[in-house]
């Protein structure tokens, strides 16, 4: 059974409304979205910009590997984006986001951006992420700071509930 959207904490879909992306579907390993280009996106050719698209492929490759329930939110190691077509301004672009490898250390992700209307490929990219835990005391479950931690930081509590998400 795939996970819910209202399963999610709010905070999950924050980066998403922010840029004016709407969450199709969700589901383990792989997250579909869908916007109009803004005018703030464009470049000098009034046509989406490359580091738009970049800025898309890191989101929402991030968002696919997460979906996995990953313990870290990790850093980027490498994206690489494949530019095959424009996207003009209100122009709707679908964005397809699997995650190809989650494992302890490292997790890859596939983003593909595509027109809504005609399914033509706007761009391909991969981004991979290391997803290592980054001290011994997160290993340890024991990075809080405070003993009342859990019950008033904001960002551990949301983010705590994706980790415990059930997928089946």
């Amino acid at each position: 059974m795939a996970i819910t959207m209202d399963a999610l904490p709010e905070k999950f879909f924050e980066p998403f409304i922010m840029k004016g992306i709407q969450v199709d579907l969700l589901e383990p390993g792989c997250i579909v979205c869908s916007f109009k280009v803004p005018p703030r996106s464009l470049n000098g050719g009034n046509f989406m910009h490359g580091g738009a698209t970049t800025t898309l492929v890191d989101l929402i490759g991030s968002a696919a590997i997460l979906t996995v329930g990953t313990p870290s939110f990790g850093v980027s190691l490498e994206i690489n984006v494949s530019y095959l077509d424009s996207a003009y301004p209100g122009e709707e672009v679908e964005v397809e986001a699997k995650a190809l490898r989650v494992g302890k250390a490292i997790g890859v992700a596939s983003v593909e951006l595509r027109k809504k209307k005609t399914c033509k490929i706007i761009a391909k990219g991969r981004h991979t992420k290391y997803l290592a835990l980054t001290s011994k005391l997160e290993q340890l479950g024991s990075w809080n700071h405070g003993p009342r931690h859990n019950s008033v930081c904001v960002l551990c509590k949301d983010f705590s509930t994706l980790n415990k998400i059930s997928f089946n």
